[in-house]
């Protein structure tokens, strides 16, 4: 059986410029990167403004096992089958962080017949979008140490940074450091820490961003740090706007590539949905729904994260209506929630599957379920999800995308459609952004956790006081949680019952707009395991890359 990175090798790309038409785009709109990659200009939204909006379609997934369940490959699947049914479609993803691709889980750009183009690109530097974004973080926290060494006219407090410093790379070291050492011209002495890229206030800022004008409005209300007598410094007062825009213009910009099959697709920002809100750029989107009659996109790990912080989040502030959802499951992490390896443990782990679909339905949005079929998957496993969603009442298909391609999601490219046609969205909210920052936290702990109760360190109290000091009580809140459980205990597996979240501190993202309280033990810069996939891949004398 081939491997990713032979499949890709053997399949001949085709020039972005003919992608670039396929996708409705004109060829002065689009700024080629070498001859398979492009960013797409802004512009192209005073021509397409008035065209009819797209169906929109989110992909989502259980609580998944480290090594993910094939959501990416699902969502590049399906925009295949959709395809090949003679649909218009288009599809965006997430660009792949360096942390997971050289730590636990490998690159992030599908799989087998279900890639992204070119792979090996995407899953390294790209059109270095993440560098612009880790430039663009490290001037403002430049910035503010500079002011201190430079007389401190605000007061900052040097105790009180909450701006960290970021790297695109997991680095366990670095969660905790002391910045400023050597002596006077070293600058200041002071505690710091280091956040992965993806975890950065501008990533997500990025992704939220509807233009140019709102991207600056937005980098302008970041909160950097504390003043003695507790006012906030923000990138206004150190006038960082304007630079951290330059560096960011051309990052704002889609970048267009394709898949497998030629299928036009966005690879745009890349928030963690663990500890950001885990969806692609706001502007792909917008671009995409109406470029396209089918739009397919992704939420990062499971619907008590990804899908959940895509709907009160990201459709609040792009004003998007989600007309369906695909809940990806897969045997293996059903029997994982079982706790075994067996048929019995798959039928213990459908519970985790139940409280996944009840959480869909609660935002009013049609669900279909497509199991990833593995290549030791057994009939019996897969019949038996397939009977499971029969009796809730939710349409299913088993797809294999990854063998097949677009052939192997046909079943579900047809149910999908189907399923959009004959079921309207009743897309609501979960909560009203005007109630307590507590209130806010507990609907989603209780409503798509299932948790008995959230209690609050006095850490995370003194931070919803100074919230509400600050105005800033009235934003959404992105929870930061493990993915593995819809708890905040990774090893609360299948659908626990009477545990409580316990929420540590929140930050305040006053520029992306939201606030993220931070629950369990999670952390915003992963550390790499033992064996991690790095030592796997290499390069050839030939520059043929190989192991991602």
């Amino acid at each position: 059986m081939k491997t990713d990175s032979e499949i890709v090798h053997s399949i001949e790309i085709q020039p972005i410029t003919t992608i670039a038409k396929k996708a409705g785009l004109k060829e002065h709109e689009i700024i080629p990167w070498g001859n398979n990659k492009a960013k797409v200009s802004l512009e192209v939204f005073k021509r397409i403004e008035q065209n009819k909006t797209g169906k929109l379609i989110l992909v989502t997934t259980i609580n998944p096992t480290s090594q993910g369940e094939g959501k990416t490959t699902i969502t590049i699947g399906l925009a295949q089958a959709l395809t090949k049914l003679g649909k218009k479609t288009l599809l965006a993803i997430r660009q792949p962080s360096l942390g997971p691709t050289m730590g636990q889980k490998g690159g992030a750009t599908g799989g087998g017949y279900a890639q992204v183009l070119p792979m090996e690109d995407i899953n390294l530097h790209f059109t270095g979008d993440m560098h612009a974004i880790t430039s663009a973080h490290n001037l403002l926290a430049s910035l503010l140490d500079n002011h201190i060494h430079h007389g401190n006219l605000f007061q900052v407090d040097p105790r009180y940074i909450v701006w960290p410093r970021v790297m695109d790379i997991s680095d366990r070291a670095l969660r905790h450091v002391v910045v400023g050492l050597g002596g006077p011209n070293d600058g200041v002495p002071h505690e710091d820490h280091f956040a992965i890229t993806p975890a950065s206030e501008i990533m997500a800022i990025l992704c939220l961003a509807k233009d140019l004008h709102d991207l600056k409005m937005r980098l302008s209300k970041i909160i950097v740090a504390y003043t003695y007598d507790n006012k906030p410094i923000t990138a206004e007062n150190l006038k960082a706007v304007g630079a951290m825009a330059v560096l960011l213009n051309d990052a704002l910009k889609p970048n267009l590539v394709q898949t497998i099959e030629g299928v036009p697709a966005f690879v745009h920002g890349g928030p963690f949905a663990n500890i950001a809100h885990g969806t692609n750029s706001l502007i792909a989107t917008r671009m995409g729904l109406k470029l396209s009659d089918y739009f397919v996109t992704e939420a990062g790990f499971g619907s008590d994260l990804g899908a959940e912080k895509f709907f009160d989040i990201v459709c609040r502030v792009g004003d998007l209506h989600p007309d369906a959802a695909v809940l990806v499951v897969s045997v293996k992490a059903l029997k994982r929630h079982g706790q075994g390896t067996d048929h019995a443990a798959l039928q213990k782990g459908l519970s985790n599957l139940e409280k996944h679909i009840e959480n869909i339905s609660i935002f009013g949005v049609p669900i279909i379920v497509a199991i990833n079929q593995f290549i030791d998957d057994t009939e019996d496993d897969l019949v038996c999800i397939e009977n499971f969603c029969s009796k809730k009442q939710i349409p299913a298909a088993v797809a294999d995308v990854w063998s097949q391609g677009s052939e192997g999601g046909i079943e579900l490219a047809g149910k999908l459609v189907d399923l959009i046609h004959n079921h309207h969205s009743n897309f609501r909210f979960l909560y009203d952004p005007n109630q307590s920052v507590k209130e806010k936290i507990e609907i989603i702990a209780k409503t798509i956790y299932g948790a008995d109760r959230v209690v609050y360190t006095v850490t995370a109290e003194q931070d919803i006081k100074l919230c509400q000091e600050l105005g800033l009580d009235n934003l959404p809140v992105c929870i930061a949680k493990t993915p593995y459980s819809l708890s905040d205990n990774p090893e609360l597996l299948g659908r626990p019952k009477g545990f409580k979240i316990t929420v540590r501190e929140i930050k305040f993202s006053a520029g992306a707009g939201f606030l993220v309280p931070m629950t369990g033990k999670i952390t915003t810069m992963p550390g790499l395991p033992k064996n991690p996939m790095s030592e796997h891949i290499d390069i050839d004398d030939n520059s043929t890359i190989n192991g991602l």
